[in-house]
């Protein structure tokens, strides 16, 4: 089996030379998310961070204290921060969900380049107006995915684009947690004036880009959803603060049977808590081979081991063995350096929004079908 697993050992990746550029970079939004977005910011010698944004009076300015970041100028806002920094090249999004859009646009619609957070927003309307003022500004925007960093994920694209599992006609993916809904961080993941959506975007976005991504994202026609919100109603599953029962307003479960242009079928599921250990293992079924993805205990950006083709070599059902992948960096560094070199020389965005408002799209869809009660069709607009 040697010589089919030769196919996919290495990834290649040429990086741009650098052009001797310093770029001046604000972080809108100064909450958990930052602190990555900062950590990486500061291990680059050709990026300047010179301001930050945050709604609560002073959180900003811990922030900088506590991450050791000088001459910095703070702002009660977005907006605050982009009309009053001229020569600001780009800006971080890191605001909670419902914030992402109001953000995104109106730094497009001043010339500055964006890196926005995933999810991309909240609802495909949002996501349409977004890319409107991505078009009209011919600025970068680029989505926070750096599961696409991890080499782990490249290899599965790699395999799909192969043609070794042949025409993919079934997808099941998803996964989660059995106890993790995010309330460390307070309540602004689960109040839906904050977030909007729950685990369904949370981490559902990052198991539908790992999918989609592979096989070349093919747009959604049709979604039958379901949300659920059991476990995060129940005062019991928050010791010492109850409390949060009553605030929690979105989903800690969602599934959904999608149909993608193409023929394939996407069979999805999405856990903040369940009974269950695993929502189960991501399977990409295709007319020549398939290809297992184990599972991952917390929806963490990368596989839970090694995967597996499922395949027939002269007439025989075999297996092989796909090796875990080693990174040259973590993840979220790679892909805040990624953006950098992306706005230093002018280049596509490392996470594009004509990948991402599909994305986006099935989201929206698997929550309003989820409402609705019933199937529904999704319409994208060309932008």
């Amino acid at each position: 089996m040697s010589e089919i697993l030769d196919r996919f050992k290495t990834i290649i990746e040429e990086k741009p030379d650098s052009t001797g550029k310093h770029i001046k970079v604000g972080i809108i939004g100064t909450g958990w998310i930052a602190e990555e977005h900062i950590r990486c910011y500061k291990k680059f010698d050709d990026v300047e961070v010179v301001a930050l944004a945050d709604l609560i009076p002073g959180k900003a300015e811990k922030f900088a204290k506590d991450h050791d970041v000088k001459n910095v100028r703070f702002y009660s806002s977005g907006a605050e921060l982009i009309d009053n920094e001229p020569d600001i090249d780009a800006v971080s999004i890191c605001t909670y969900n419902r914030q992402h859009a109001p953000c995104a646009i109106y730094a497009l619609e001043h010339g500055v380049n964006v890196l926005l957070e995933k999810p991309m927003c909240v609802t495909l309307e949002e996501a349409e107006e977004i890319v409107r003022a991505e078009k009209k500004s011919g600025r970068i925007l680029s989505i926070g995915f750096q599961p696409r960093c991890d080499n782990n994920m490249k290899m599965i694209k790699k395999i799909v684009r192969s043609g070794e599992l042949g025409k993919v006609y079934y997808i099941q993916t998803g996964g989660g947690r059995r106890r993790g809904i995010p309330t460390p961080y307070g309540t602004s993941f689960i109040d839906d004036k904050t977030a909007g959506l729950g685990a369904l975007a949370d981490i559902g976005c990052y198991s539908l880009d790992m999918v989609l991504n592979a096989v070349g994202y093919p747009k959604p026609l049709t979604v039958s959803g379901y949300t659920s919100d059991i476990f995060g109603k129940r005062p019991s599953y928050y010791p010492g603060h109850p409390e949060y029962a009553d605030v929690f307003s979105v989903d800690d479960f969602a599934a959904a049977f999608i149909r993608l242009e193409g023929g394939i079928t996407l069979d999805f599921r999405i856990s903040w808590a369940m009974n269950m250990d695993t929502a189960g293992d991501t399977l990409i079924l295709g007319d020549k081979a398939g290809l297992r993805i184990p599972s991952t205990e917390c929806w963490n950006g990368s596989i839970g081991g090694p995967m597996t083709i499922y395949h027939e070599v002269a007439g025989e059902q075999v297996e092989t063995k796909i090796p875990i992948q080693d990174n040259d960096m973590d993840n979220f560094e790679a892909k805040i350096r990624s953006f950098v070199d992306a706005v230093e020389n002018d280049l596509p965005a490392p996470v594009p929004s004509s990948e991402i408002i599909i994305n986006q799209a099935i989201i929206d869809g698997i929550a309003k079908s989820a409402k609705a009660g019933k199937e529904i069709e999704i319409n994208i607009p060309e932008i």
